[in-house]
């Protein structure tokens, strides 16, 4: 039985877990033809966004433990969309940087995903779907602190 059929509210937990992955399975399907997974596709716009930060800080940012991260970087080094360069203050770290390639995939996987965002939040307005992220936003920020 669905936790809605009970004739209670839906746990947080449930419609959480629930719509990340209609979105994921939504971002995947969509994603495929140009040859990226939104995995790979959130760690380029991540490694864009915090250009010039640890590997081990980007893990922390996508909510990956450092073997993941290790792997998908692995990955991402493999389709020439990522370069690993010695961190300047401490050798024993690695930055990575997007290669060329690289930004012309997250580029092309941009407007999928944006385009991903509007079909989801379509069944809400405008206003609503602003209103949804931020309070998710918010969450998400108390949760760290």
């Amino acid at each position: 039985m669905r936790p809605s059929e009970s004739g209670t509210s839906p746990r947080l937990g449930y419609l959480l877990k629930h719509a990340a992955l209609r979105y994921l399975d939504l971002t995947s399907a969509e994603l495929e033809p140009i040859g990226i997974s939104p995995h790979e596709w959130a760690a380029l716009n991540c490694l864009h966004e915090q250009y010039g930060r640890s590997q081990r800080d980007v893990a922390e940012l996508l909510g990956v433990d450092r073997t993941t991260m290790v792997a998908l970087i692995d990955q991402l080094e493999t389709k020439g969309w990522v370069e690993r360069h010695p961190h300047p203050a401490d050798r024993r770290k690695n930055t990575v940087g997007l290669t060329e390639k690289g930004r012309d995939v997250l580029q092309s996987g941009a407007g999928v995903v944006d385009e991903c965002e509007r079909r989801f939040l379509a069944v809400l307005s405008e206003p609503g779907a602003e209103q949804l992220k931020n309070a998710l936003q918010t969450v998400i920020e108390q949760a760290r602190r």
